[in-house]
């Protein structure tokens, strides 16, 4: 899909969007046009440090509802990955938060992504939100059902900002096995928050588990990301942000470190 062995996708945060507690309706700093403006600056700031994928996330919708999202949401991200892939030609990803895994999956085929992050894909778990339970057969028959089978699902294994004490019993390991039993087109592994780095040794003891790619989901830094030699692919997101935290604006010279050490890492 990314056209290379190993890959680098920048996230793009997208502003509150309409219907949530922090969506401003109009100005400069509001109003979906400032969103969309937003996201395609910051889409082509990844693209020209030659990032190999993108994806879009409802990150600044806090706080999440549980499983699902209103239509106002699905329509709003529509319209930015709509704008996104016309300025910028990459293959672009979706996640909506929390769990609304049926929702990006429409997000995606509306406007023509090539891939969904979803959580909760296998294994229940306790979230902010309360309890996620796995909905792995209900997503595959929507995609099925929709004409969307060629839309990757990338699946997130013992997903941050929850809690797994419930299954504690099944490793990291088994979890992606679980996924890719469940035709998942790719796991993610995590660290346990937003920005926080990933385990070197659950990625690793992951790559060997299973046979679908692996994608280290949080974390990753210019410093850090040659501890990750058996990932596929990275998902960037708060590191290139500045001072290194996800609600600031993205920093350039931040986006093309990232870059730097990716390349330093594949050339290997």
């Amino acid at each position: 899909m990314f056209g290379v062995p190993k890959a680098l996708v920048g996230m793009i945060h997208l502003g509150a969007l309409p219907g949530s507690a922090a969506h401003v309706a109009v100005g400069d700093d509001g109003g979906l046009a400032a969103i969309v403006d937003r996201a395609v600056e910051e889409a082509k700031v990844y693209r020209d440090a030659c990032f190999h994928g993108l994806m879009i996330e409802n990150m600044h919708d806090r706080p999440y509802l549980k499983g699902t999202v209103g239509p106002e949401t699905v329509a709003a991200m529509a319209v930015v990955g709509q704008e996104v892939r016309r300025a910028v030609q990459l293959p672009l990803g979706v996640q909506v938060l929390a769990a609304a895994n049926r929702e990006a999956l429409a997000v995606a085929l509306a406007c023509g992504a090539s891939f969904v992050r979803v959580e909760g894909f296998v294994f229940a778990h306790v979230a902010d939100e309360g309890i996620i339970e796995s909905d792995a057969g209900v997503l595959q028959r929507y995609r099925k059902q929709i004409g969307a089978g060629h839309i990757k699902v990338f699946a997130d294994v013992k997903k941050k900002h929850s809690a797994h004490a419930i299954t504690a019993d099944v490793s990291v390991a088994e979890t992606a096995q679980a996924a890719e039993f469940s035709l998942a087109d790719g796991v993610i592994v995590t660290g346990t928050s937003t920005g926080k780095q990933t385990e070197p040794d659950e990625v690793q003891a992951v790559a060997a588990a299973v046979g679908i790619p692996v994608l280290v989901g949080s974390g990753v830094t210019p410093a850090n990301i040659g501890q990750y030699p058996q990932a596929d692919g990275f998902i960037v997101g708060s590191s290139v942000k500045r001072d290194g935290r996800w609600v600031n604006a993205i920093d350039a010279q931040r986006v093309q470190a990232v870059a730097k050490a990716f390349v330093a890492l594949a050339k290997g």
